[in-house]
């Protein structure tokens, strides 16, 4: 389970210091060669800025984060409350209600929908229960692997739900899946290219120039800070995935602690021993 509270700590002073130091050793050495090669560094310098322009394609700056939190928000088709934080799948007459908490970023979110997600499209369809998504973007925020991917992720799932739930959770899971979803320390779904290139796996995205349009200009980012606001003022989640079964949590205990079960099985037991 990917914690959200343990990375969110501040550094501690030692570690501020240390850093600072090695920040101005750096300064320094730089400051030095500029003096002695400063031809040298400059060209050196132009070659270092093509390498980061071409890391950065398609890729958001911070300052468009900022300034998406200004702007006004556009809310998905598909969506429901004040700020369309309310993402619900399903038959809206279903008696009880799944609840799956996530970070796009999440490794065992992904490990856990491949081995579940096909379960629960199955229990929607015989609508056994209807699914409301909470997605957060705590990953982000980890100083460790500190990022865009979970936030720009969650706009471009908005732009999926803006086509139809269904498009959204195909996108979803594809999202998820084995192949394209990176390790939790690369921040790939920073990139708007890769977010577009799985998304063409998706029949409803597929060409889908409205939905390009979206992702590229970013019409849902106010909105996933919003949901990703609405996931943090869950307090009893403390990482994900994290999965309730109409306001009680299903889990199990592994040698790692309590958790999500990561077993289509196991899964199905816990559904069925709190429906009985």
């Amino acid at each position: 389970m990917s914690k959200r509270n343990n990375w969110e700590n501040k550094q501690s002073a030692r570690e501020r210091l240390r850093a600072e130091r090695e920040k101005q050793a750096k300064r320094d050495k730089t400051r030095r060669q500029l003096l002695v090669g400063g031809a040298i560094v400059g060209v050196l310098a132009i070659a270092a800025g093509v390498g980061v322009a071409v890391t950065q394609m398609g890729k958001k700056s911070d300052s468009a984060w900022t300034a998406a939190a200004k702007k006004t928000l556009v809310k998905p088709a598909n969506t429901g409350g004040d700020k369309g934080t309310e993402i619900v799948v399903g038959k809206k007459d279903a008696k009880h209600t799944l609840e799956v908490y996530q970070d796009m970023r999440c490794p065992i979110c992904s490990v856990f929908e491949q081995n579940v997600g096909d379960t629960i499209d199955k229990d929607v369809k015989d609508g056994k229960y209807k699914v409301s998504y909470h997605i957060g973007t705590f990953l982000d925020r980890n100083p460790q692997i500190r990022g865009d991917g979970s936030k720009n992720a969650l706009s471009a799932l908005g732009a999926a739900l803006n086509v139809s739930t269904d498009a959204f959770s195909a996108y979803n899971k594809a999202l998820y899946s084995k192949a394209n979803h990176p390790e939790e320390t690369k921040d790939d779904f920073a990139k708007d290219d890769v977010l577009l290139k799985v998304a063409q796996q998706v029949p409803a995205l597929k060409g889908n120039a409205a939905f390009e349009k979206d992702v590229k200009e970013g019409t849902y980012d106010k909105w996933a800070l919003e949901m990703s606001d609405s996931f943090d003022s869950h307090k009893d989640v403390t990482g994900t995935p994290t999965i309730k079964l109409d306001g009680k949590k299903l889990s199990v205990k592994s040698a790692y602690g309590e958790g999500a079960p990561n077993t289509a099985d196991k899964f199905s037991e816990l559904v069925a021993a709190q429906l009985n």
